[in-house]
């Protein structure tokens, strides 16, 4: 009895383990990629945090700097009026469209999952620079608002631009405009726009040339005049070429530009395709794929060039 009672059970066992076999769900391939994707996501998430969190330090720096540096400002002039050594106030004034890239972020649901999707796009913002008589003061007006990277910009803008037209501004308020005819979300900031605000400052101080308007640059600028790398060529080229412009000059540093092509991979009884990287030049991609001229610049006196 005791026999046949075991012989029961172990047929109970063999059933039960053959059904959960055949009809139990099991993890998909497509579950599979979703759990790893997550996983990623979750890792981003963490990694964008720190970023984050080091940015806020890097922007309180930049602050403690600019202000530091509007005291040293204020300090001079008081100086130069006490010794009565204080030059005459500057006046004039430049205007330039220059290109911005800004984010754009989509929620897309994917089963139980949200993720979202983050592009770029460009725009043409409307800069302007006027020198007025002051106190050796920059300062930024924006319709969006900017960072304090942007900001620092400006100062090595008016720093460049005293060193190239040998005019001192210290008895001068500078004031950079910004506006935008569109929204832009989150706002402009970094300081790809400071080769563009050193030219409006030199064309402000000499109050002489009108800028091409068929012309808009891009670039980073440091306090020695060298035009630096920036993000987003491709967005900005976009912008520039649907704004109406024909010449749109570049970092050198940019020269290599980063593309993506589709590739089609089989697994098994699955296709997968991925964005594979593939590096171009970027003035012949550019202008083939775009349709607006480029020319590469490494310093201030290389886009004088073209604006003369």
């Amino acid at each position: 009895m005791k026999s046949k009672f075991l012989v029961f059970l172990l047929v109970i066992s063999l059933v039960a383990n053959a059904y959960f076999v055949l009809f139990e769900e099991q993890p998909s391939f497509e579950e599979e990629q979703i759990q790893e994707m997550q996983t990623r996501i979750n890792s981003l998430e963490t990694e964008n945090e720190n970023l984050k969190e080091q940015i806020i330090q890097n922007n309180e720096s930049l602050q403690s700097y600019a202000s530091q540096l509007e005291s040293y400002r204020e300090r001079i002039f008081e100086l130069e009026n006490s010794s009565q050594m204080c030059p005459a106030g500057i006046e004039g004034f430049a205007t330039l469209q220059g290109p911005a890239v800004f984010q754009k972020i989509e929620l897309e649901r994917s089963g139980p999952f949200y993720r979202e999707n983050i592009s770029e796009e460009g725009a043409l913002l409307d800069m302007s620079v006027e020198i007025r008589p002051g106190k050796g003061r920059v300062l930024v007006q924006t319709v969006p608002l900017t960072g304090v990277g942007f900001q620092d910009a400006a100062n090595t803008a008016v720093f460049v631009a005293e060193s190239k037209t040998g005019n001192p501004l210290s008895s001068s308020d500078v004031i950079f405009s910004v506006t935008a005819e569109d929204e832009i979300p989150g706002g402009v900031d970094g300081p790809s726009a400071g080769a563009l605000m050193t030219l409006l400052t030199i064309s402000a101080v000499d109050n002489s040339t009108r800028l091409n308007d068929s012309i808009t640059l891009t670039g980073t600028i440091d306090s020695e005049g060298n035009i630096g790398e920036i993000g987003g060529v491709l967005e900005k080229a976009e912008a520039a070429e649907a704004g109406g412009k024909t010449l749109f000059l570049i970092p050198r540093e940019n020269s290599e530009l980063v593309t993506y092509k589709l590739v089609e991979r089989k697994f098994g009884g699955f296709t997968i395709v991925e964005r594979e990287p593939e590096i171009v030049d970027a003035e012949e991609y550019i202008e083939e794929e775009v349709g607006i001229n480029i020319e590469y610049v490494d310093t201030i006196d290389d886009v004088l060039r073209y604006q003369r």
